[in-house]
């Protein structure tokens, strides 16, 4: 087969092939939240949860967790944000306790009991706008 597929992603064609079938790769590139105040929620996910702010102005952050990238859109829509509507994002942490303590005061709602598991304890909390976070210590 003399045609090629492969697609540019900053700057790079990726491509696989195996047997004549040819494969277009696909990276990872970040978990994209909706949110009223995007300055705020930069704070609520770098001082609660430790991400690394990239890039924050008032419409659009860029946060770093590891590999982990976050980007946060700011939206005026009560419509767009809306509880019980978002992806889960999870986080293993080390203190739990101390993890939803600073979370508390930066606009987080715990959504039910920490519970204690075999494998360590679990929790739900939802951010500011309505977003909900997983939160895991291994026993």
């Amino acid at each position: 087969m003399s045609s090629q597929l492969g697609r540019k992603n900053m700057g790079k064609t990726h491509l696989s092939s195996e047997k004549g079938f040819v494969f277009i790769m696909a990276s990872f590139r970040w978990i994209l939240q909706l949110h009223k105040d995007v300055p705020r929620a930069a704070r609520f996910y770098s001082q609660g949860l430790d991400f690394n702010i990239n890039v924050c102005t008032l419409r659009w952050a860029e946060l770093q967790s590891g590999p982990l990238k976050l980007g946060l859109m700011q939206s005026n829509s009560d419509h767009v944000v809306q509880k019980g509507y978002s992806s889960l994002l999870s986080f293993t942490v080390e203190d739990i306790n101390n993890t939803i303590t600073k979370l508390m005061p930066l606009g987080a709602e715990l959504d039910g009991p920490i519970k204690y598991e075999i494998y360590g304890k679990v929790a739900a909390v939802r951010c500011m706008d309505g977003h909900m976070l997983g939160l895991y210590e291994p026993a």
